[in-house]
């Protein structure tokens, strides 16, 4: 027993406890995978040696979007922004000396949900787990995808298809695992309110649900433990309040609609069970040591009421917004976690807002708005119509451009960005080492382990595993246990996603750009000057191509720059997410651009652009201007500049009118030269 366990709460504060038990703390986890699955093994086991409590995988964007490592997609992105997990011998590595039926473990996957979760089950079973054993959760949400973080592979239906089999298939053979977790958390990081964030979540359950039962998954008599094992992920933002009460809202919504709509009777199947990471978005990159009171003020939402309380949390670092967290920065936002469930007497007492007129107002507020906002969707056909028709992905991005707006303007303070932006130097910040950098070997070594995998495993083996795949997709079987029996056969990532391709076909969303409502500052009024000025002086209006490289599918910043550049006065052209080099430099070409802007949040900026200019000059086209806007360290974007990049834009760069004014004169001084 160390010192800190022999003390008593009179030792250390000199008052008694208000109970004579304490709440069990929610999961504390960090999100986390990098460069390889032995490095992120490493971090894991650190992590969990110094008190976390839970995993939470993240996957970097080849393995999010069905690409082997060495595909020509998965150029530059490979261990970016999570571990690459091409086949089993990936997973094995990655929870080497973890025990996984001990274990309670998070996978933020949706498009390939189903596969990284048959390679778990092959992993786990490999140790000696039970099946029915295993805890944990797979996100299986792909409505959001669609509408924010853009790792969607197949159209709408047959995804909600792939969700019911996971669902299917544990209910019976993995009880303790939930199979879905519809996420709200990247709704709220392109810009939906709170409102828009309860009802865009209820309607994904609602098509989720609804599936299950029409397609007859499972019996009717276990429908309501069905509804019991989905579970949500939420975002928590710094307006900490309204975000408290938005999750007793998510309480009270949710418990309504399954006595209602489903005649769910037993009450524990209907409890709001959710976890959360706090709100990335609002991590800024100039001053950001304060992001840790941002950090811990926003979990606050999230634990100081107990009727909503989360059941998993996970921070993020207080660097994120420069760049990649060190493990050191990691445990600093798990302490966070540790001091407010340990320390503090939070967990001693019950709900200290039950009673409060002020909550409950603002908590009945929040319904009846999403309540509207849901009936809504649901006269539009439901999700998937309201994702087809654009519909919701135009009112997040309106609902951005406003947040946007406001912070342009000042009306929603930022400290370090908008408001005391007078600093003194800053010492984590500033240092060398301030963040972490993936070895530029990691994806060569990848490529040369997955290469090798494929020499050495048994062809007729995969072969067979496939086709076994093929026939249970085209008879509209659950693919689950082909999938486990694929895992096992040594199949890759590339090849299970390639299969149900050639059967789905692939899906390009809506974009929401055209559709959506721009918010027209007055700031905007001196840069359509100077764009009719050029305009005038070329002999036609400005044009420049948005363009999002590579597999990063965080689209909000480039949605924002067009939807901005269009009120400016320019034409803009964007086709949306996932396009390759050479396919932005035929767009340039055939669009005859004056300007290509790159968006590239996956860290994976170098690379990316480096091809782009590449391609450029060799159809001609060297005289176009790049610029690149994502996280971007300096040293990046010293070598980009120097390099022939034109701008470079961070998140520091908020003032989107000042971005608007620097294109303009880039095109200007570019073309006049």
């Amino acid at each position: 027993m160390n010192k800190g366990d022999s003390m008593t709460r009179t030792e250390t504060s000199g008052t008694a406890p208000a109970a004579a038990t304490r709440d069990k703390p929610w999961l504390i986890r960090t999100y986390s995978g990098h460069s390889s699955a032995t490095a992120s093994n490493e971090l894991y086991r650190t992590n969990l040696s110094r008190g976390q409590t839970g995993l939470s995988v993240a996957f970097d964007l080849p393995t999010q979007t069905g690409h082997d490592s060495d595909d020509a997609l998965a150029k530059g992105e490979v261990g970016k922004v999570g571990v690459p997990i091409s086949h089993i011998g990936d997973m094995r590595a990655l929870f080497d000396q973890i025990p996984l039926e001990q274990m309670n473990t998070s996978m933020t996957i949706n498009a390939t949900a189903p596969w990284l979760l048959a390679l778990y089950v092959a992993t786990a079973e490999e140790q000696g787990a039970d099946r029915t054993k295993l805890m944990g959760t797979v996100q299986n949400d792909i409505v959001k995808e669609y509408l924010s973080r853009g790792t969607y592979i197949f159209p709408p239906a047959p995804s909600l298809k792939l969700i019911s089999d996971v669902i299917g298939f544990t209910v019976t053979e993995m009880p303790k695992w939930n199979p879905t977790n519809i996420c709200s958390y990247h709704l709220q990081e392109a810009g939906a309110t709170p409102q828009q964030e309860l009802a865009f979540a209820l309607a994904t359950a609602i098509a989720v649900l609804d599936t299950v039962r029409d397609r007859g998954e499972v019996p009717s008599e276990m429908f309501s433990a069905v509804a019991g094992r989905i579970s949500f992920f939420v975002n928590a933002g710094i307006r900490f309040i309204e975000e408290m009460c938005k999750m007793r809202a998510f309480v009270d919504l949710w418990d309504e609609l399954l006595a209602d709509r489903y005649r769910v009777e037993e009450e524990k199947f209907r409890r709001f069970r959710y976890g959360v990471q706090v709100n990335s978005l609002g991590l800024t990159e100039p001053q950001p040591e304060n992001n840790v009171y941002r950090i811990l003020i926003e979990m606050l939402a999230v634990v100081l009421s107990k009727n909503a309380r989360a059941r998993a949390v996970q921070l993020p670092a207080w660097n994120e917004a420069l760049g990649l967290p060190r493990p050191w920065d990691q445990q600093w936002s798990l302490r966070l976690q540790q001091i407010v469930a340990y320390e503090t007497d939070l967990l001693e007492y019950g709900d200290i807002f039950d009673g409060s007129p002020v909550i409950e107002a603002k908590v009945q507020a929040l319904k009846d708005s999403a309540r509207a906002e849901l009936a809504t969707i649901e006269k539009l056909g439901g999700a998937l119509a309201a994702v087809e028709s654009g519909y919701m992905k135009e009112a997040l991005v309106e609902s951005n451009a406003r947040r946007v707006q406001a912070i342009m303007k000042g009306d929603i303070p930022v400290i370090g960005v908008n408001r005391f932006t007078e600093s003194a130097p800053s010492p984590l910040a500033d240092s060398a080492d301030a963040i972490m950098t993936v070895d530029a070997a990691a994806e060569t070594d990848q490529i040369a382990a997955l290469q090798a995998w494929r020499e050495g495993r048994d062809s007729a083996a995969v072969a067979q595993a496939l086709a076994d795949l093929d026939q249970a997709a085209r008879e509209d079987r659950n693919i689950m246990e082909a999938s486990i029996a694929a895992a096992r056969a040594g199949v890759t990532t590339g090849e299970w996603a390639n299969t149900l391709r050639r059967i789905y076909g692939e899906y390009r969303a809506p974009t929401g750009v055209g559709g959506a409502v721009g918010v027209a500052a007055a700031s905007l009024v001196d840069v359509r000057k100077r764009v009719e000025e050029v305009s005038a002086r070329l002999g036609r209006r400005i044009k420049i191509l948005v363009g999002k490289p590579g597999l990063d599918g965080h689209s909000n910043g480039a949605e924002q720059i067009a939807v901005a550049a269009r009120d400016a006065g320019m034409e803009v052209v964007y086709e949306g997410i996932r396009l390759t080099p050479q396919q932005i430099v035929d767009a340039a070409l055939e669009e005859a651009v004056h300007l290509v802007g790159l968006s590239i949040l996956s860290g994976s900026h170098a690379a990316l652009a480096r091809d782009v200019m590449v391609g450029l000059r060799a159809e001609g086209l060297g005289d176009i201007p790049v610029v690149v806007g994502g996280i971007i360290p300096e040293a990046d974007a010293t070598s980009l500049k120097a390099a022939g990049i034109a701008g470079i834009y961070t998140p520091k760069d908020f003032d989107l009118s000042a971005i608007m004014a620097d294109i303009v004169e880039i095109v200007d001084a570019r073309t006049a030269a």
